[in-house]
């Protein structure tokens, strides 16, 4: 991967990574509209955390709200790797793809 490449927090409507190629050092509309959106997926993670805790927490929650919060939990996890990944290439950081953390 082009490390001049950045990752985008977006896709394309079939779902293809999306990047940006700039300068760096220089930030850009879209570069600053991606740190916003990388903010908002970030801050969003942490409130639904919150509530899928309380959720699965309480052994009466209701099938669809468990189910709901497990959706919700799977997008944030995927916007938070994503943002990661992003993060990760901007600081040279090598991704090593096999999962372990060896």
């Amino acid at each position: 991967m082009d490390p001049t490449l950045r990752l985008l927090p977006w896709t394309t409507p079939d779902g293809r990574p999306c990047y940006l190629s700039a300068d760096p050092d220089k930030k850009g509309h879209v570069s600053r509209l991606a740190d916003d959106v990388e903010a908002m997926q970030m801050e969003t993670a942490v409130k639904v955390l919150g509530h899928a805790v309380k959720v699965l927490d309480d052994p009466d929650s209701p099938p669809r709200e468990v189910l709901f919060a497990g959706k919700r939990l799977s997008e944030c996890l995927r916007d938070t790797v994503r943002v990661a990944e992003s993060r990760g290439r901007r600081l040279g950081v090598e991704e090593d793809g096999d999962g372990d953390d060896e």
